[in-house]
């Protein structure tokens, strides 16, 4: 994967790290990883919503950048395990911080989208409900 350049401003290091762990599957993927190898079946029982191809894909990724080990075996069929390489290990406290705030904030984080899908059900106009009228000012 081809990295961006980053200069060295403050907050480069942070850039860099979240630039390897980006997007929606990479932090939960080594997350999963932290329980020790796991073989590629493992891993889409644990994330049920991923598709095949973005797992492949965001695997390849995390190997590339030296986040995790890919295992072949020559067997039949294929078997093919994954577990964290000594750079990935070094991200535990990173992706064990990420699941800590998470589980503090989930409950905030709930209840406002709880909120916000109740506000939106009740500005959205009910089918076959008569339009409302408008606001604008009438004429004397």
């Amino acid at each position: 994967m081809k990295r961006q350049d980053f200069g060295c401003a403050p907050g480069c290091s942070v850039e860099v790290t979240l630039d390897l762990i980006d997007g929606k599957w990479k932090g939960v993927i080594l997350y999963h990883l932290q329980e020790g190898r796991l073989r590629f079946g493992e891993l889409r029982k644990k994330l049920p919503r991923i598709t095949q191809r973005m797992l492949t894909k965001q695997l390849r990724a995390l190997e590339e950048d030296d986040l995790i080990i890919r295992k072949v075996y020559a067997e039949v069929p294929p078997r093919v395990d994954y577990e964290l390489s000594e750079t990935g290990q070094r991200l535990r406290p990173v992706i064990d911080a990420l699941k800590a705030w998470g589980d503090d904030n989930r409950a905030r984080i709930d209840a406002a989208s709880e909120s916000k899908a109740a506000g939106a059900k009740k500005t959205r106009p009910q089918p076959g409900a008569a339009p409302r009228p408008s606001r604008q000012a009438q004429p004397a």
